[in-house]
């Protein structure tokens, strides 16, 4: 089931000052997404305070990234980034490297904003978890398809499959 759209969503770039709230959401994005990819116990070590002392270098990178982050009532709830292709064999030269929305706001439109602000009118990659068709099936919807690509990664000392999408 869907949520109501919500009209009072703000996506503005992201601030310095909003390390701490990316974190928390950050955590929290981590454990609704992955809690059936990866144990327990590995989750329990994603703490918001690490993440985020990683989001207040994020938000310095320069003028090739963008970071942008949603908020309902002042409060973040979302946050999504693109910038230059990390990969050597990149198919693109621009890259979605996350878009993270708390699990209440699925459905809003929200995601839909977030993707928006940060590669609607480019031709981009991103890397997604193999097991997660919630976000194959946004992606599909935002012209991406997948190109065949898979690796493993490194992921709260266990290892997570991703799979390419390419537009």
């Amino acid at each position: 089931m869907e949520a109501e759209p919500l009209t009072d969503t703000v996506v503005r770039p992201v601030r310095d000052v909003d390390a701490e709230a990316l974190g928390r959401v950050h955590a929290t994005c981590w454990h609704e997404t992955y809690d059936h990819l990866i144990s327990k116990a590995a989750l329990e070590n994603v703490s918001p305070k690490r993440l985020a002392e990683l989001w207040t270098h994020w938000a310095q990178q320069g003028e090739d990234f963008r970071m942008v982050a949603a908020l309902v009532e002042g409060e973040i709830v979302g946050f999504a980034g693109s910038g230059p292709a990390r990969d050597r064999d990149a198919p693109r030269n621009r890259e979605l490297y996350f878009i993270y929305l708390l699990d209440r706001f699925h459905g809003t439109g929200i995601g839909q904003k977030l993707f928006d602000a940060v590669g609607a009118d480019e031709d981009l990659y991103l890397w997604v978890a193999e097991d997660n068709p919630r976000a194959h099936r946004f992606y599909t919807r935002n012209g991406f398809a997948l190109d065949g690509a898979t690796h493993t990664e490194p992921f709260l000392g266990e290892t997570l499959t991703e799979v390419r999408f390419v537009r």
